[in-house]
């Protein structure tokens, strides 16, 4: 199978994140020359294995453990220069190229250390259920200030040094005063040493450092194939997911216009992720999670612990309403699902069909997350499978019970799948053609 005849293609996850997006745009890039981070920050984690080594990604797309593409941070993206910097000389050290392939937007806004410990104290402050389980990484302030103007800085601030020095010096006294008025903080952010250290940053960032909008343009003219890569999950979107637990950005394909910069024609192919179950790290609604043994085995079998936080992610049964939901926002050419090895063994297996609210069966995705948090799920229950699935490789290796769950999540979702995920290295990967 390949994706070049379907244009530039954005890999986006239909649930709450952790989908696989990482591994997805890995065996994809073979048809592509340019991959892009659209969205997001220091908060997504994307994990590829190769040569039987684990790569964690951040802040860089996935590309970049390939010399021969381009990856581009757009200007979507906030980014820690101290983490990012952090990854390069981590990459290196592994024989991981990072030079010419990398290139970051001189428009992405830039997170200090202030917005990581509003983050922090933020939410020590809220009282449950109002916690959001963030990540701590200050993406969220760091947006906010985005949208407020006046404090927030960008990567191009930091090539005007003597502008740039006055300019954090007001933001980091205004920062100073709030925090202190509103979280009682006694300890203070010194605005020269901040200086300092992110002007070093910047001789450190610099050979990667211009105007990716312009650039991606350039390459598109040129006739190069763009993959752009979501990060976190489409049920995380700040205007579509389950508010207020969502992150600070446009998680779905409908980031990709404004996060890199293209017109909405630029990107004719969309593949949805999804896990055969179904994943959330932090708070917020999870009808279908399950507070069990089985909860456990999966978590223990996926190896379910956040690439980002370390944290155990809560597990449940595959979600068909909220991923259909998903879908509908995204409109999927088609779809990938991933882990379905880990479901081996678990006899009989369950797909959320739809939701009860006290009389009435709901099909559709509520907009009320409060009314999300009440809801009992509806189940379809399939035969299991015994099968390891780690060595499959074609659509007729998989046992007749996973190939009817994965037909039942094409046929809920109203996409093809394409891919099918058999373990974690990259080869254990089926590619389907017509016969799902």
């Amino acid at each position: 199978m390949s994706f070049r005849d379907l244009g530039n293609t954005c890999v986006v996850g239909l649930q709450w994140g952790d989908e696989g997006k990482g591994k997805v745009v890995d065996l994809l890039l073979s048809d592509f020359d340019v991959v892009v981070r659209y969205g997001g920050g220091a908060n997504a984690g994307h994990t590829v294995v190769l040569d039987d080594q684990k790569f964690a990604l951040h802040h860089l797309p996935s590309g970049i453990l390939r010399e021969n593409i381009v990856s581009i941070i757009g200007p979507g993206v906030v980014i820690d220069p101290a983490v990012l910097l952090g990854e390069i000389g981590s990459l290196r050290q592994r024989g991981i190229t990072v030079g010419q392939n990398l290139r970051i937007s001189d428009r992405a806004h830039l997170v200090f250390p202030y917005h990581r410990k509003e983050d922090a104290l933020a939410e020590q402050a809220a009282t449950s259920p109002h916690k959001i389980g963030t990540t701590g990484r200050g993406i969220g302030p760091c947006y906010a200030d985005k949208c407020a103007r006046h404090w927030a800085i960008r990567m191009c601030d930091l090539y005007r040094p003597d502008d740039f020095r006055r300019r954090l010096a007001s933001v980091v006294a205004h920062k100073n005063a709030y925090l202190a008025a509103v979280y009682g903080l006694r300890d203070t952010f010194d605005a020269a040493r901040l200086a300092d250290e992110y002007l070093s940053f910047s001789q450190e960032l610099k050979p990667f450092v211009c105007d990716t909008t312009l650039l991606l343009h350039r390459l598109r003219q040129a006739g190069k194939r763009v993959l752009f890569e979501g990060a976190q999950g489409s049920l995380l979107d700040i205007d579509h997911g389950t508010y207020p637990f969502v992150t600070s950005s446009s998680a779905g394909a409908g980031g990709v216009p404004s996060g890199a910069g293209v017109p909405l024609s630029a990107c004719p192919c969309t593949v949805g992720v999804v896990k055969a179950y179904v994943t959330r790290v932090g708070a917020g609604p999870f009808p279908t999670e399950l507070k069990d043994a089985l909860g456990d085995l999966i978590r223990q079998r996926g190896q379910e612990y956040g690439t980002t936080t370390g944290r155990p992610r809560r597990c449940g049964w595959f979600d068909a309403v909220a991923s259909s939901y998903a879908a509908l926002l995204t409109a999927p050419s088609c779809l990938a699902v991933l882990h379905l090895d880990t479901l081996s063994g678990i006899d009989p297996v369950q797909v959320c069909v739809g939701y009860r609210l006290g009389g009435t069966v709901l099909e559709q995705f509520p907009s009320d997350t409060h009314l999300l948090e009440q809801v009992e799920p509806v189940y379809a229950t399939l035969p299991g499978w015994t099968e390891e699935l780690g060595g499959c490789r074609h659509w007729n290796d998989l046992p007749p019970p996973a190939r009817d769950y994965v037909r039942l999540i094409s046929e809920r979702l109203g996409a093809p799948v394409r891919v099918v995920g058999v373990g974690p290295a990259r080869e254990q990967v089926i590619l389907v053609g017509d016969e799902v």
